[in-house]
């Protein structure tokens, strides 16, 4: 069984996590402070690690720099009511896998935790991604499809990555632009659909099969859709 390591002060906040995961089917433990935590995650018991940010004792970005330190791959999803952009790059750069923001729903953070969790299952190699006959390289920012070059600009380039990193997987709009942008979703922003159109226009070119499909009511996929 796939064990989850919960580090939370928050006796509601962590209550409402292990209820959510178990659900799903995960054995979760609780970690009420950052020491606590710390001795916890640096165990290795654990599947995954999900984080607050702000912990007494000793703060989740160290918790996570440590565990980086000790070699420890454990996808880790860091949960915290701070939103700054800088909080987020902070986490991100200490070794954090993704970023969810207080208030959440839980079952976008379980559906985050799933996705970190397939992501580390299938091993993905860190320098090419290939979906279909999509292939990106991370090393020399070059992307193609049947050999053939597809020009992006930097922010396409990223969400094409992500969207790679995560084939297969309905990504809502929320998840693409937290985790691309990485600001705190606006409802009443497009800006998603817009990248997503010049996205689609580039990599789904005349006469070849679709990539990237709108699910309606929920948000996108890439990869073939069952």
């Amino acid at each position: 069984m796939t064990r989850i390591l919960t580090i939370e002060d928050d006796e509601t906040t962590a209550m409402e996590i292990m209820a959510e995961l178990g659900i799903h089917g995960f054995e979760v433990d609780w970690a009420e402070n950052g020491t606590e935590g710390l001795e916890k995650a640096l165990s290795g018991n654990y599947d995954l690690v999900t984080l607050d940010r702000m912990l007494p004792g000793v703060d989740g970005l160290n918790i996570v720099t440590a565990m980086r330190q000790k070699n420890l791959d454990v996808p880790v999803l860091m949960i915290s009511a701070l939103s700054d952009v800088d909080e987020r790059v902070q986490g991100l750069r200490a070794g954090g896998d993704d970023y969810l923001v207080k208030p959440f729903a839980s079952d976008e953070m379980a559906a985050r935790v799933e996705v970190l969790l397939r992501r580390r299952a299938r091993n993905v190699p860190q320098t090419v991604l290939r979906v279909e006959d999509l292939e990106i390289d991370l090393v020399s920012r070059t992307v193609s499809r049947r050999k053939q070059a597809i020009d992006l600009l930097p922010i396409e380039f990223r969400l094409l990555e992500y969207m790679m990193r995560n084939s297969g997987q309905i990504l809502t709009r929320t998840m693409l632009f937290e985790s691309v942008w990485g600001y705190h979703f606006d409802p009443g922003t497009n800006i998603i659909d817009v990248h997503i159109g010049r996205l689609r226009r580039k990599v789904d070119g005349p006469g070849l099969p679709s990539l990237i499909h709108t699910i309606r009511g929920s948000g996108y996929l890439l990869g073939e859709r069952h």
